[in-house]
């Protein structure tokens, strides 16, 4: 999950504990000894003591505080706050805000969309809006700077709250399946440069592994959540127990559209899905700029384990790479290699790689080379 860091000025002492305690061995005058603390109260909200719901929806703030870790010393010390639907946190989730004092205004809008994305996850995207839901809170804590003196606070309940669904377009999109990532992880597609809402990638899909997607890592929508619309020759989509089955094995590029239904509150996705298509452009193309050139077009794979190959290079210089997306430049679709790994384009890039980046982000290449790129594990080289 992506963190938000609060800009908060650290007290000094602070900031030089930190280095002073991890060298103590010894716990003396000058040289105290970071204690492990057993426990660490959160206090009951007084909101929870009242009996009356309270709608997140239409407030400001959630009010938190607690006790500090007995660390040994004074030491500045950062709360995560988590959120269960289950008393005993058999499984929970984390607020992106981070904290630096015992008492916490937590936004009450982060909290409710926290909620609402955790109903909906259980719940087969059922909007709980208007619903009164009971949620469990407690905290995490840690040194600040470091994850040592982590500890879990003990668990307060909030028996009365009610939130709002506020439909917004997605910031990320994940796919998964036994043919990605070799079944294990989930894979994030990237974001149409400039474009909010569209996201992109090539992914292989077998009759015999459905796939599901999802705007995080934990993929659970199918195939009723989105309109998938085939734009390839004898490949039809279609559900299969909710997931989403491709009728013929093959690597495939998926275009995911999504907009804001205002009148029904509603997120709609539209999955255009194409041939796999990748192609080089510029300097290593003989300095062609022709858009979606079938000259300069990677060889796909005939399975789930190959490599996507371009023709040798025709010159010497930067190279420029793209997924094609049909209605799309492609720059909108751009990536390079940074550290062996895909980076897909996210900046304005007027001139080079090396310019808008760095040097890191920019391949040279020379006559006679290849590109090479596994668009399962998002590696790539040039040889």
């Amino acid at each position: 999950m992506k963190r938000s860091l609060l800009n908060i000025m650290v007290p000094a002492l602070a900031l030089l504990s930190i280095p002073f305690m991890a060298s103590c061995e010894k716990d003396d005058d000058d040289n105290p000894t970071l204690q492990e603390p057993t426990e660490f109260v959160l206090n009951t909200p007084a909101i929870a003591l009242g009996g009356n719901t309270y709608d997140l929806s239409h407030a400001n703030t959630f009010h938190l505080t607690c006790s500090q870790p007995n660390y040994g010393f004074p030491v500045s010390t950062v709360y995560n706050v988590q959120v269960s639907f289950d008393k005993n946190f058999s499984s929970y989730d984390s607020l992106a805000t981070t904290f630096q004092t015992a008492s916490m205004d937590v936004k009450a809008s982060e909290l409710n969309d926290k909620i609402v994305e955790m109903y909906q996850d259980a719940n087969h995207g059922e909007d709980p809006s208007g619903k009164q839901l009971s949620v469990y809170l407690r905290l995490r804590a840690h040194i600040f700077n470091s994850d040592k003196g982590a500890i879990y606070s003990n668990i307060v309940s909030v028996p009365k709250v009610e939130v709002s669904y506020v439909a917004s377009l997605p910031t990320a999109v994940y796919i998964a399946s036994n043919t990605i990532h070799d079944g294990g992880t989930a894979k994030q597609f990237a974001q149409v440069y400039g474009v909010k809402g569209e996201f992109y990638g090539i992914a292989y899909a077998d009759p015999s592994a459905p796939l599901k997607w999802g705007p995080n890592s934990k993929v659970k929508k199918g195939f009723s959540d989105a309109t998938f619309v085939s734009h390839v020759d004898g490949l039809s989509i279609t559900a299969d127990n909710g997931n989403v089955k491709f009728s013929k094995a093959g690597w495939y590029t998926f275009h995911f559209v999504s907009t804001i239904d205002k009148a029904k509150n509603q997120v709609i996705t539209t999955v255009n899905v194409y041939p796999a298509q990748a192609g080089i452009i510029g300097a290593c193309a003989g300095e062609s700029w022709t858009d979606s050139d079938p000259n300069w077009a990677l060889t796909v794979p005939a399975d789930s384990k190959g490599e996507f190959v371009s023709p040798a290079f025709a010159g010497a210089g930067e190279l420029r790479a793209y997924i094609h997306v049909p209605g799309y430049a492609w720059w909108q679709t751009e990536f390079t290699i940074f550290k062996k790994d895909l980076f897909f384009r996210n900046v304005d890039i007027p001139g080079k790689w090396e310019d808008a980046k760095g040097d890191d982000y920019s391949v040279k290449g020379s006559v006679g080379q290849k590109l090479y790129v596994d668009f399962d594990h998002y590696t790539a080289y040039v040889k």
